[in-house]
């Protein structure tokens, strides 16, 4: 579909700086309270204007939990949504000097024009896996308070000169921790609910968990990333995505290093799938097999670690696109 009007937004937590434009030039700016009836407002403003909402790229940065009332709201409505990565929309404009909300929205509508012709439209993850992802990131934040109470407590015990003061902390932290712990099993048990009563996030996980190495918690991860596998379909992408993937660094005869791995990528991701190839490579299978002999043949470890998490994000999305169990000794169909 060929756009006529882009609208680029700059999303805050209180406000929406919304700029106009009719192709590439700018019509106006208005400043919003980022609430529903303040965007209606601003689309009334719009239609007034003679923009052809139907015609009309709203262009925003991914900035979590602030662009849920605005995406919901144009998701209704049936209009066209690009939600993109705030590195991508910086790197792709160039050199920029100055910064602000309404420059940024300028800025977006802009980069809606220029680059309409790789708009990837918004796809809303369901209302599941919507739950799943709030109460995921809640047990995350679980986990981390705990550990902030927990571990220097642990680290003040090795002084022994202050051992009244650790029995007074323990007294005070002691019951702080136990409700955390007793907050993270009843997540735990909320996220099982969640995906027991969704038959598709079931069968996800199932699928996933196949795979030597892989748990569940790993597999929720992956599930949410890819919006069910269907924002990203492609495993190698993914694996770039995940920054699993090493990419050259050369150019004539003056720069000649070894390939690296990029840091543009999901490190919550990256570091579930470390723990999951370190958990395969004690298990007993192929992928322990392959890390032993590659380490024997003398390749490095991380090295060998890295391919082992390639393997898996591979096989994952084989099985789901087939979706199927992983098997150790598949026959292709076609075969």
């Amino acid at each position: 579909m060929k756009f006529e009007w882009f609208i680029g937004i700059d999303v805050s937590k209180k406000t929406l700086d919304f700029n106009a434009a009719h192709l590439s030039k700018s019509l106006f700016h208005r400043q919003v309270a980022n609430q529903k009836r303040a965007i209606n407002s601003f689309l009334s403003v719009c239609k007034k204007s003679k923009i052809d909402l139907t015609r009309s790229l709203f262009i925003l940065e991914h900035t979590g939990l602030y662009n849920e009332v605005l995406v919901d709201l144009l998701e209704k409505k049936g209009l066209n949504i690009w939600v993109e990565q705030g590195v991508q929309i910086k790197r792709s404009l160039g050199l920029l000097r100055g910064k602000n909300d309404k420059v940024d929205a300028l800025r977006l509508s802009e980069y809606g024009f220029r680059y309409q012709d790789k708009c990837r439209p918004w796809e809303s993850p369901s209302t599941s896996l919507k739950e799943l992802k709030h109460l995921m990131a809640l047990r995350s934040r679980l986990i981390k308070a705990k550990k902030l109470l927990k571990v220097p407590l642990g680290e003040l015990k090795q002084c022994s000169s202050v051992k009244k003061t650790i029995a007074v902390l323990e007294k005070l932290n002691n019951p702080v921790i136990n409700q955390l712990k007793a907050q993270l099993i009843a997540v735990e048990n909320q996220i099982n609910k969640v995906i027991q009563q969704d038959e598709r996030l079931t069968e996800l996980e199932q699928i996933i968990t196949s795979v030597d190495g892989v748990g569940p918690i790993t597999a929720r991860e992956i599930i949410i990333a890819t919006n069910q596998f269907n924002t990203i379909t492609d495993g190698r992408k993914f694996a770039c995505y995940a920054g699993v993937v090493p990419f050259d660094h050369q150019s004539g005869t003056s720069i000649n290093g070894k390939p690296r791995l990029s840091h543009f990528a999901n490190k919550k991701i990256k570091q579930l799938l470390h723990l999951s190839a370190l958990s395969a490579t004690i298990m007993k299978g192929e992928l322990n097999d392959y890390y032993l002999r590659k380490v024997a043949e003398g390749k490095n470890k991380m090295l060998v670690l890295n391919n082992i998490r390639n393997k898996m994000v591979l096989r994952i999305f084989a099985c789901v696109r087939e979706n199927r169990k992983y098997e150790k000794s598949y026959i292709h169909k076609l075969v």
